[in-house]
């Protein structure tokens, strides 16, 4: 978890695309080379610009179009091509506050969402058998793509569209289609519709909120 991402040297965040592209760290020395293991999970978080006011309906923004620009600059493309969900989170508001009976929205508890995660691993585990992978993240691209994954044209459709127009990269093909398995999963569905690969290309973009 890296809070403040854009407060981090280009540098540093760069060095993290190796291993979140092959799940290992490789490093090169004069009298050998060393490979260790590191597979992970990356979150970054960061505010909208230096000074956190960008976007507020009650504060103003002091940061000048170029300095936030700048700021965000710090996050390569490269970087952000291997960040699979990307949200924008408004600032709370007081019926944020209001759970329970008093008429707000639902919520769930760590329990149930903990079970139906288990639930779309164990799908996910079961469908991938025999592959040497056990979950969305780990499939290849190449077998993900395969006639066999049952993945009908018409759900992929937006999609393709998406990397016709130059929207998604290859790489970002594939994030999209294990995201689309795992919302698929998720929903006890037995393979993506064009609903579930329009939701992974929604979070993929940042518009989720």
């Amino acid at each position: 978890m890296l809070d403040e991402a854009a407060e981090f040297p280009a540098s540093v965040l760069d060095a993290l695309r190796q291993p979140l592209e092959s799940g290992g760290i490789t490093i090169h020395r004069a009298n050998g080379t060393a490979a260790f293991p590191a597979r992970f999970q990356l979150v970054l978080a960061s505010n909208p610009c230096p000074c956190g006011r960008y976007g507020s309906a009650d504060e103003e923004c002091s940061c000048t179009p170029i300095a936030r620009r700048r700021y965000f600059a710090r996050l390569s493309g490269p970087l952000l091509d291997r960040i699979d969900l990307r949200l924008t989170v408004r600032r709370l508001g007081l019926g944020a506050l209001r759970t329970g009976s008093d008429g707000s929205a639902p919520t769930r508890t760590s329990a149930e969402l903990r079970s139906r995660v288990e639930r779309a691993r164990a799908t996910a585990a079961e469908r991938l058998a025999g592959t040497g992978w056990s979950t969305n993240a780990q499939a290849a691209g190449p077998w993900l793509r395969s006639a066999q994954r049952r993945v009908p044209p018409a759900a992929r459709a937006s999609l393709d569209r998406a990397l016709e127009r130059g929207a998604v990269t290859m790489r970002g093909y594939d994030r999209t289609l294990r995201v689309a398995w795992t919302i698929a999963d998720l929903d006890g569905a037995s393979s993506p519709t064009a609903d579930h690969i329009g939701r992974a290309l929604y979070l993929r973009r940042g518009a989720g909120a």
